[in-house]
């Protein structure tokens, strides 16, 4: 039976050995090839992206924005991998540009990524950089950008949303604003720290002090006070530079005027009825005054009682300012609020 028992075991080795596939061994070293260099080429990941970040770092150490053309902005926002955000500001700052919008928002932009570099929570998931007009022009090109300043966050991964270009049109570009919208796109919140700004303070005390030194010398005759004209005026004034958006002005901070970067084209007019240019607020305020001093020379020709012939002409004169500032401010209505069908003179 024991002479019987080996050969049965070395049938059923045989068998087992039969079961295995001629080719296995090439496909079992080939596997181990592709997962080695699948670890070489991960590796390899890892090891760029370090050198990426530690590059970020040290620009980040010397400038809280650093500089960028076509190569850098390929190797270090277009190229993966990456896993930190971009903020870029495109602009144009050359002084043959002539854009200073761009300068003005350049101002902001530089106060918001100073409150980041040195605040305790920076860390090396957020930069700022910028790209200039002249230093990448290969850069506006490939994105189709044809104005400037505008400022684009890219995430780290995948492609910038729509929601990633800033609104600068409608929101302005005043750092509290980006800073509210870096941290919808990137979670990131930044507490806006501003240089202290003694202009204003400096301003009321000159004018305390020009008030104060005026009743001083009028101290014996201060009939002044009392000028119902003079009290007017002062409260038109407050009115024309309230009504014309002043104070939307002030809390937004849009730019003075937008010139095309193409054409050289400048726009005073904002076209949405969301937003608006400091221009246009201007233009608004002497069309309103031009207005009124239309009413008042109405009123004031039909309660003098002057020469008949004066009083017409003052009439002829306050009508036509009437009709032709209306008009003009119809005008402007109408081009910013598209759906608005009236108008008196047609100025478009």
């Amino acid at each position: 039976m024991g002479a019987r028992a080996a050969p049965s075991r070395r049938r059923v080795a045989g068998r087992r050995l039969r079961y295995l596939p001629t080719g296995s061994f090439p496909f079992l070293l080939l596997l181990l090839l592709l997962c080695i260099q699948l670890g070489g080429g991960q590796k390899k990941k890892e090891n760029l992206l370090a050198e990426k970040v530690e590059q970020l770092m040290e620009w980040s150490s010397r400038r809280s924005i650093f500089r960028m053309n076509g190569d850098k902005f390929r190797k270090f926002i277009k190229a993966p991998p990456r896993n930190y955000s971009m903020i870029v500001m495109f602009t144009a700052l050359q002084p043959q540009r002539q854009c200073s919008v761009c300068r003005q928002a350049n101002e902001e932009y530089q106060i918001l990524a100073n409150s980041w570099r040195y605040s305790s929570a920076f860390c090396n998931k957020l930069f700022f950089s910028m790209v200039d007009y002249d230093e990448g022009t290969d850069v506006f090109q490939q994105l189709n950008m044809n104005s400037a300043p505008t400022f684009m966050h890219f995430p780290p991964k995948g492609r910038p949303k729509r929601a990633d270009t800033f609104d600068l049109q409608r929101i302005g570009f005043a750092a509290e604003q980006l800073a509210k919208w870096i941290a919808d796109r990137t979670d990131v919140h930044i507490r806006v720290f501003r240089p202290p700004n003694y202009s204003g303070t400096i301003a009321l005390a000159l004018l305390v002090s020009l008030v104060g030194g005026l009743l001083y010398l009028r101290r014996n005759n201060l009939e002044f006070i009392y000028n119902k004209t003079g009290w007017a005026m002062v409260s038109l004034c407050i009115v024309f530079a309230m009504t014309s958006g002043q104070m939307w002005n002030h809390i937004r901070g849009p730019p003075y005027a937008h010139k095309n970067p193409h054409n050289g084209q400048v726009s005073y007019i904002h076209g949405s009825s969301q937003a608006q240019f400091v221009a246009e607020s201007h233009i608004i305020l002497v069309l309103n005054a031009a207005i009124t001093m239309g009413m008042v020379l109405l009123n004031e020709a039909a309660t003098s009682k002057g020469d008949v012939g004066k009083r017409r002409i003052i009439c002829l004169v306050g009508l036509g300012l009437v009709v032709f500032f209306f008009s003009f401010l119809l005008s402007i209505f109408r081009s910013k609020y598209h759906g608005y069908p009236y108008s008196d003179l047609d100025f478009e």
